[in-house]
């Protein structure tokens, strides 16, 4: 993520509804210390609004990241990752899905979608910061993310 000396933030959308989740997200990127900025949507609606630049998100960056709850109102994560993966602007984004989901139909859904990979979600702080640092490590630091276009 570097130019020159300058380092520039991860840009992560972390799409959510539930507050506490958004919460221990933020938290979690903070203890590990992860330059970035976090946009928070709650839908997916909303999520696909900002992803394509559309009202109140015209002036949204491209996100470098997506972490995708599944469960989510207007309309839910498998149908936002859908979209996002059969369109050819978007599709090189990774996403990460991020749910409390175990079942074993929404982790094959995932990935036959083309999910770039599947977390269930811890409930305590403790185990969520050492998936977002699972997540830095993997995600911010190994993996070398597609250019912004």
């Amino acid at each position: 993520m570097s130019n020159g000396n300058y380092v520039r933030p991860i840009e992560i959308l972390l799409v959510e509804d539930n507050p506490a989740d958004v919460r221990l997200t933020t938290e979690a990127l903070k203890e590990e210390k992860i330059y970035n900025n976090l946009y928070v949507v709650t839908d997916g609606v909303e999520a696909m609004a900002f992803l394509r630049r559309e009202g109140n998100y015209a002036n949204a960056v491209r996100p470098d990241l997506i972490l995708l709850d599944l469960n989510l109102p207007k309309k839910d994560g498998r149908e936002v990752l859908k979209e996002i993966k059969n369109d050819p602007r978007l599709k090189v984004i990774p996403v990460v899905v991020l749910t409390v989901s175990k079942a074993e139909e929404d982790i094959l859904r995932s990935y036959s979608l083309h999910a770039n990979c599947y977390i269930t979600k811890p409930v305590d702080l403790t185990q969520f910061i050492r998936v977002a640092k699972g997540i830095q490590d993997f995600w911010l630091t190994i993996v070398k993310l597609p250019p912004k276009n």
